[in-house]
């Protein structure tokens, strides 16, 4: 099952009273696939939607919407209003009529706080979709109405939200790319699950990558170590090869006898092997002195 699919199994469980019922429902007319005195449908992939759509027309405007099924490579329900008078009374319920030319939100629907939730909650289940958090953070809806979409903005950034809107197509989605509103957006839509399970996904994301950079760090750092100790073997071999070894300071024919000897040690651990105490960085720098002879004609 999709992360979107699971978010909108949790809202159709939701239990909104008698106010947030009637925001729902109008979220799901307005949002669905239309909304006209010739045409009122909604037309979904989740069974859930389907029945919660049809449950909520009956309970909210008193018509009798009927569900019907197509094929093809998925099965979409559709659940519409066949007879004219039945699409009427949902218009008028709602303050809206067969002369509408553009869908607007009839703001008295949505101004208590929790009906605006519930009325979010209806956009998303009727043209919202998720991905999944473990690949990317994307949440957005699919509106057909660009003036709608513009309202629906501004519902959303009302509320402390950041959403964008892109054009595809014909229609407008507005989405959000950051994990913080999207958590915050379905708290609000009421799929607080979803969102704990959300949060868990990303504090793992984020501990993973945390541990992934801390690995590369070390391989880069363990590589680099064992190029420059590679390095310094070839130039003792040389400059021995060469004769050249033998007539160094004394510090450096020590400094290339323990290299050539504990090719494995850190430099560390042959500053402990050395005569007289020497600190790491001296010891590196005697390491270089060798190498940068060796490089000498």
């Amino acid at each position: 099952m999709s992360f979107s699919s699971q978010v909108k199994d949790e809202l159709c469980l939701v239990r909104p009273s008698g106010c947030c019922k009637t925001a729902e429902a109008y979220g799901l007319l307005l949002f669905g696939r239309s909304f006209t005195s010739e045409n009122l449908s909604l037309q979904t992939e989740h069974e859930g939607v389907a029945d919660r759509f049809a449950s909520l027309l009956r309970q909210v405007c008193g018509v009798s919407p009927v569900t019907s099924h197509s094929g093809g490579r998925r099965e979409l329900l559709t659940v519409s209003l066949k007879g004219e008078a039945d699409r009427r009374r949902a218009l008028h319920r709602f303050d809206h009529s067969a002369r509408d030319v553009q869908l607007r939100i009839r703001e008295k629907w949505l101004e208590r706080e929790c009906c605006a939730g519930a009325f979010i909650r209806g956009a998303f289940l009727a043209c919202g979709s998720l991905t999944d958090p473990q690949k990317d953070y994307h949440l957005e809806f699919l509106i057909p109405h660009l003036p709608l979409a513009g309202d629906f903005m501004a519902l959303l950034t009302g509320r402390g939200l950041s959403p964008r809107m892109v054009m595809r197509g014909s229609s407008a989605v507005v989405y959000f790319k950051e994990s913080d509103h999207i958590e915050d957006l379905l708290t609000i839509m009421g799929a607080t699950n979803s969102t704990l399970e959300l949060m868990n996904i990303k504090i793992y994301k984020n501990v993973r990558n945390k541990v992934n950079r801390i690995t590369n760090c070390e391989t880069a750092n363990l590589t680099k170590t064992v190029n420059a100790a590679v390095a310094q073997l070839e130039a003792i071999e040389r400059l021995e090869t060469s004769g050249r070894l033998q007539t160094l300071p004394p510090a450096l024919q020590e400094a290339a006898a323990l290299r050539r000897d504990n090719p494995e040690l850190s430099l560390s651990e042959l500053c402990a092997l050395c005569e007289k105490p020497v600190t790491r960085s001296g010891f590196n720098h005697r390491l270089r002195k060798l190498v940068e002879l060796a490089g000498q004609a």
